[in-house]
C-alpha cells in the first residue's frame, strides 16, 4: 500500500493551496483517507478525512470552513483544498489512511511542507 502526497509550498497569508494524495494498493471499498499535520515543536494534529465509498467528510475545528477534502475516484486521489491560509497552518502535512471501521490510522505517506508566510 502506498500514499503519495504532493502540492506543498510557500503561500502568503490569505492564500490558497491544494494538496494531493494518490493512494495505491488499497481495497477502496472500506477505506478512509485523511490528513494530519505537524508544526515545529508541536504535536501532530488531525486535519480531516473522507470515507472513500460514502464521500462523507470530517474536519478539525481549526480548519472547518477553510479546508475542503474531496476525492477523484478514477485517479484514486484525495485532495485537500486549503483556503484563507494562516501562518499557524504552517506545518508538514501527512496523508494517512485507515480501514473505515478502524479508529487509528495505520498507513502514513511522506509529508509535504506547507509554509504560510509573507
Amino acid at each position: 500500500v502506498q500514499l503519495q502526497a504532493s502540492g506543498g509550498g510557500l503561500v502568503q497569508p490569505g492564500g490558497s493551496l491544494r494538496l494531493s494524495c494518490k493512494a495505491s494498493g488499497f481495497s477502496f471499498d472500506d477505506l478512509a483517507i485523511g490528513w494530519f499535520r505537524q508544526a515545529p515543536g508541536k504535536e501532530r494534529e488531525f486535519v480531516g478525512d473522507i470515507k472513500w465509498t460514502a464521500g462523507t467528510t470530517y474536519y478539525a475545528d481549526s480548519v472547518k470552513g477553510r479546508f475542503t477534502i474531496s476525492r477523484d475516484n478514477a485517479k484514486n486521489t484525495v485532495f485537500l483544498q486549503m483556503n484563507s491560509l494562516k501562518p499557524e497552518d504552517t506545518a508538514v502535512y501527512y496523508c494517512v489512511a485507515r480501514e473505515a471501521s478502524a479508529v487509528r490510522y495505520r498507513y502514513w505517506g511522506q509529508g509535504t511542507q506547507v509554509t504560510v508566510s509573507s
